[in-house]
């Protein structure tokens, strides 16, 4: 019956026969989970059509979460949906059901120790496919920066996103489910906002689905680096690194650009001490738009090796830089951090970076010192001396 519906085209047949037929004893084949996507999610359909399309797969789901056998989608229609320039209205709700499975299958494999047949290893792998990681990566500047992306005029009933809570808490067994309360045109904000999360969740399982999540986050971050050089505004500069779920990925990023900021680089490795270095050697390189004052430019230099340097703990107290195997391990073992001898710094170590900061600005910006710089240099100075003490 559900087939007939199909091959007539009669898409509320389609979804009542197959809402009736799906069940923890009945889960439909990938074939039918396909028209789902590619004909009814993906069409011209506009709301409640869609609206119940995407909570049928999302049942589907739920019920019977896919894995590389069984996954309704691939990366061919993925790339065609995220580089159409006239997207369907359903094309959101697409990026985020995918998301879904990514998610789902990539949290049960890890459990069984298994990510080497997860979906992520199939299509999001720095080992084996690291072409979609970069279209990843393109896909995520156009949503920060708007340059490319254009969407559909009217869009149908959207889903509140996963909260970051949310999806710490979440498991194949509790996928985030649609909320069909808000209006039916969303602010152009939303559109950013989301795409950019689940993009951000995307690139976070490419750092972690292969053995080495150091060696994939330095793949990723060298990706990315001319992209944020290029990118005019500090508020999308911002809302890209914001917005970055991978800590690690985060940290290597600043990593080369401050890096590059520097006109002595050094060849210090990821450290605290490296930190220090970039706070009296680091020079603003960015690119600015309109016309933003010199002191501003420092400002965002401070906020930027504040993110940095709260990442890179994050990085060392989580064990980021291990497999998620080996990392598994280490935190059942209550493993302490491992620290290199560049971690090593003082209260003097500090305090004289910050003095030969403050010396400088005081040639660059004159008097009076703006109390901005000020502040994001005490609470760099305190992060600093919390980490130390820790």
């Amino acid at each position: 019956m559900v087939r007939t519906t199909m091959e007539e085209n009669f898409l509320e047949g389609t979804l009542d026969f197959l809402s009736e037929f799906v069940s923890r004893q009945h889960c439909p084949p990938k074939e039918i989970i396909s028209h789902l996507i590619r004909q009814m999610l993906l069409n011209s359909h506009q709301g409640e059509i869609l609206k119940d399309t995407y909570m049928l797969l999302m049942k589907i789901q739920m019920l019977h979460p896919a894995n590389a056998a069984t996954v309704g989608w691939d990366w061919t229609l993925l790339k065609y949906i995220m580089e159409e320039q006239k997207k369907p209205p359903g094309w959101l709700l697409f990026l985020q059901y995918v998301v879904q499975t990514l998610e789902d299958d990539f949290q049960q494999n890890l459990r069984l120790r298994l990510l080497q047949k997860s979906i992520a290893k199939k299509v999001l792998s720095c080992d084996k496919c690291f072409n979609n990681v970069k279209e990843v990566v393109e896909w995520l500047v156009i949503a920060v920066t708007g340059v490319g992306f254009s969407k559909p005029q009217k869009q149908p009933q959207e889903t509140t996103p996963c909260s970051a809570e949310a999806r710490a808490k979440h498991s194949s067994s509790a996928p985030c489910q649609a909320s069909t309360d808000q209006a039916e045109v969303a602010p152009p904000a939303f559109f950013t906002q989301k795409m950019m999360l689940l993009l951000q969740r995307m690139l976070s399982i490419a750092v972690e689905v292969d053995k080495s999540p150091n060696c994939s986050s330095c793949k990723i971050a060298d990706v990315i680096f001319p992209f944020i050089l290029n990118i005019p505004l500090r508020s999308q500069r911002e809302a890209f690194l914001n917005t970055m779920e991978s800590q690690l990925l985060r940290c290597k990023l600043l990593e080369l650009l401050f890096q590059h900021s520097c006109e002595v680089p050094t060849t210090l490795p990821l450290s605290l001490a490296k930190i220090l270095y970039f706070l009296s050697h680091s020079s603003v390189l960015l690119q600015y738009q309109d016309e933003t004052a010199t002191w501003q430019k420092w400002d965002e230099m401070l906020q930027y090796l504040s993110l940095m340097l709260t990442s890179y703990q994050n990085v060392i107290l989580e064990h980021l830089r291990s497999s998620l195997n080996d990392r598994m391990d280490l935190i059942v073992q209550k493993a302490k951090p491992k620290l290199q001898d560049d971690d090593d710094i003082s209260h003097l170590d500090i305090q004289l970076k910050i003095e030969d900061f403050i010396s400088r600005m005081q040639q660059v910006l004159g008097q009076p010192f703006p109390l901005q710089i000020m502040e994001k240099l005490c609470m760099l100075r305190e992060l600093f001396l919390i980490i130390i003490a820790t």
